[in-house]
């Protein structure tokens, strides 16, 4: 039995992404950044995805707790239209006998459409707290795919030939000073900034399920691949004129 209980306990130990685990790691590459290149503008933003890392636990859990007002407000707003719907069913008196056909479908019309209109405001009404922690998940996640972008853009002009000596650089080139060791272990670093951030954006889907959030998470995982990709491919070029 103790068996079992470890083994179910490893199991949600290792099943899923632990914000404190990513931002311990992303604190060591901070560290590691800012040991090798502590005047480079790649330490900063490192230090700025370690102070979001920091507050995502507040954010994850606060996209993903149920929002006590709303709730409260919906049950309100029900009730007060439950009872509105009441009262008025109650106080009309209709003689059959005087209802024509024509009458008794205008009566019927105008109470279907009273009803699909009363279906639509609580519909409104029951997705208005997914809307409001959509639209919280939403912010994170566009704040983290600038961040993306922001670390691909500190190694757009690092050129592997050119640290290796097979490209002459020109006036207009920019001024990197970066050993062929030294880049390597500067894109290598940009590399695993942007995994990381992935990972971060993947933590808002083990707490809130909704399609909305899970396409913006694909489409940051998508994004910060893609632009690994084309950081290896400079890495493969600089191994390869070494």
């Amino acid at each position: 039995m103790n068996t079992a209980s470890g083994s179910s306990s490893n199991s949600g130990e290792y099943s899923s992404l632990h914000p404190e685990r990513l931002l311990d790691t992303l604190e060591k590459l901070s560290d590691r950044i800012g040991d090798r290149f502590p005047q480079a503008g790649l330490f900063k933003v490192s230090r700025h995805v370690c102070n979001i890392a920091g507050d995502i636990s507040y954010r994850v859990n606060r996209a993903a707790e149920p929002i006590i007002w709303i709730r409260v407000l919906i049950g309100l707003l029900i009730l007060f239209i439950v009872t509105g719907i009441a009262s008025t069913v109650t106080a009309v008196r209709v003689d059959p006998g005087q209802l024509n056909w024509i009458e008794f479908i205008q009566v019927l019309e105008a109470g279907i459409n009273d009803v699909v209109l009363i279906g639509a405001g609580i519909f409104f009404l029951f997705t208005l707290e997914t809307r409001v922690k959509r639209r919280r998940a939403m912010e994170a996640l566009d704040e983290l795919r600038s961040i993306a972008h922001v670390i691909d853009m500190h190694q757009l002009t690092k050129d592997p030939r050119r640290a290796t000596g097979k490209l002459v650089a020109t006036e207009s080139s920019p001024v990197d000073r970066l050993s062929p060791e030294e880049l390597s272990r500067y894109l290598d670093y940009c590399s695993e900034m942007l995994s990381l951030v992935g990972k971060l954006a993947a933590l808002y889907l083990q707490r809130f399920d909704d399609s909305v959030v899970l396409t913006a998470v694909n489409e940051i995982e998508e994004l910060t691949t893609g632009l690994s990709r084309k950081i290896w491919q400079k890495l493969m070029i600089l191994h390869a004129d070494r």
